[in-house]
């Protein structure tokens, strides 16, 4: 009996080993051949502070305080060049995203799950990428950080935070991805009839994630020259605009947990920037590619003078174009293809999309003609419905003040204007597309290639009672939430927390949770009525204060 015991144990052990072996083999992604490695051999320069240049490819900091970079050539040298003059910064953006993960997943055991499942999930993702993106980043990956080879290989790990966006749509609940929204117009609603662009990107890995934005310039060998805004190792594109006029931005929708990978959307998006000049060609790249969640594309086309937004989901595609001279993108889809299907409908009703949407069109109407300084203004808008004081970060606000950036295009000039910190509140840069192009050789340590004269101010905002009573808050509630013993903070924290973002629902309901720990059931009771007289962003969050204050109510 103990024999046949120890040769089952055996047989179980060996089966173990066999499996690991299997997963290890089959979850490992190899780089892609590169025959000529020479751009490794070259060197980087270093000009004061902030100015590093490596054979005609250089990134600098702006005194605005934006990283600003230069690449060009073949893709595996734009991959090393981008590699060896970020180095420090891909290395900060990566202890900033595994910090955010952290904090959002403080379960290690869940963390683990999670690598594993990624790996598994994403093993084909490089069949599903153009080889000269793999060999972009292969390039980059040579100087990726070697902290985290326990998540994975160098070039693996890069490979899977280009699809970050998308696997977000697994975290949605964890506020990875939580609510962009974007507008164009044209025509008579254009000031100067010609297509304008504006468009705030709230993707959130945390504050120090979004600090060192990068607007890159990327001069390929093939296709379009293009910028988009983005971060140390990423090449995909979520913002951007190319030669030909053609702006893109991509707005996250509501998907079924995909079963397998297939193209990051972001990776699908630089492939449009880099080989559309026009809505039918940044179409016929979308239709043939598969993507693994739903997406919404807006490309505006200076060649069409006005803008459509391609709707994208693992198993349809459609094209929506408004019979108006603008039109609106928040994060439901709007095509015929693609409006009644069953998820998109639950999103509309459920989540922050249909409300953030209403409030731009009161806003967009509100001007007879859109302009550049009202673009500026809508984007920054921090209110409800007319006007409403809604609580400050109330996700049914167009800035919710947690956007990692902020964007307008003017295509038809090759101009566009990004947002600095923090969030949209600081001055909008200005930047002439063609002169940075057409300049890219002389620039040195000092020269600044902004447009100056034509920045957006900051907003005043950001210096007001109000925007500090935000920060406190901010701080007070992630201290409250740090405590694994709610009832032992001391009631003065949760009164200056109220006081901190007086017509927020958060507050109350985070009172109430307070109250209810304590056992103070008419308190909590109380907070909670408070809580659902607001205006709370998303149903789950109502339905959740409205259960514990029927159990409050039929306690008594």
């Amino acid at each position: 009996m103990k024999r046949k015991l120890l040769i089952g144990l055996l047989g179980l052990l060996g089966a173990l080993i066999i499996l690991v072996i299997y997963f290890a083999l089959a979850v490992l992604i190899t780089p892609p051949e590169i025959a000529n490695k020479a751009a490794l051999e070259l060197k980087v320069t270093k000009s004061g502070n902030d100015f590093y240049a490596c054979d005609g490819n250089w990134l600098k900091k702006s005194k605005t305080g934006l990283w600003e970079m230069y690449v060009e050539g073949s893709p595996y040298k734009r991959g090393v060049m981008i590699g060896k003059l970020t180095e420090d910064l891909a290395a900060k953006q990566e202890d900033y995203f595994i910090s955010q993960i952290q904090s959002m997943i403080p379960s290690a055991g869940y963390l683990g799950f999670l690598k594993y499942f990624v790996a598994w999930f994403n093993r084909d993702l490089d069949t599903h990428i153009k080889d000269e993106y793999k060999e972009e980043i292969y390039g980059i990956s040579t100087y990726a950080s070697e902290k985290y080879s326990h998540i994975g290989p160098r070039y693996q790990r890069i490979l899977n935070y280009h699809a970050a966006h998308d696997i977000g749509h697994f975290l949605q609940e964890k506020n990875l991805v939580v609510g962009c929204t974007s507008f164009s117009a044209w025509g008579t609603k254009s000031e100067d009839s010609s297509l304008i662009i504006g468009r705030n990107f709230d993707f959130y890995v945390g504050d120090k994630f979004a600090e060192n934005k990068i607007v890159a310039f990327t001069n390929p060998d093939k296709g379009y020259k293009f910028m988009t805004i983005t971060w140390a190792g990423m090449i995909g594109a979520v913002s951007g605009m190319n030669e030909k006029g053609l702006c893109l931005t991509i707005n996250a929708a509501k998907s079924d947990i995909p079963t397998h990978s297939a193209t990051p959307i972001a990776i699908l998006a630089r492939e449009i920037l880099q080989y559309a000049k026009n809505i039918d060609e940044a179409y016929a790249i979308a239709k043939a590619r598969k993507t693994f969640v739903a997406q919404s594309i807006m490309i505006g086309s200076s060649e069409d003078n006005r803008t459509s937004i391609i709707e994208k989901s693992p198993k349809q595609i459609g094209l929506y174009s408004s019979d108006t001279n603008f039109i609106i993108c928040a994060n439901h889809f709007q095509s015929e293809e693609l409006k009644n299907e069953p998820l998109n409908v639950e999103h509309i009703k459920e989540s922050t999309s249909m409300f953030r949407y209403q409030r731009m069109s009161q806003l967009v109407n509100r001007y007879p003609q859109i302009n550049i300084s009202n673009t500026a203004e809508i984007l920054r808008n921090r209110r409800g419905f007319n006007e409403k004081n809604i609580g400050l970060g109330n996700e049914k606000g167009l800035n919710h003040l947690l956007a990692h950036h902020s964007i307008i295009f003017k295509p038809s000039q090759l101009m566009f204007w990004i947002s600095t910190n923090p969030y949209q509140l600081g001055e909008y840069v200005a930047y002439d597309f063609k002169k940075v192009f057409d300049k890219h050789n002389s620039i040195q340590t000092t020269t600044e290639i902004t447009e100056e004269a034509l920045h957006i101010p900051v907003d005043s905002f950001m210096y007001s009672e109000e925007f500090k009573g935000y920060n406190r808050y901010r701080v007070l509630l992630a201290e409250i939430k740090g405590n694994k013993k709610i009832e032992s903070i001391s009631e003065s924290k949760i009164t200056e927390l109220i006081s901190a973002n007086p017509e927020f629902y958060n507050v109350y309901a985070v009172a109430g949770d307070y109250y209810k720990a304590k056992e103070e059931n008419a308190k909590a009771a109380s907070h909670y009525k408070i809580a659902l007289s607001k205006e709370i962003p998303w149903a789950n969050d109502e339905k959740k204060i409205r259960s514990n204050l029927v159990a409050l109510v039929e306690k008594q």
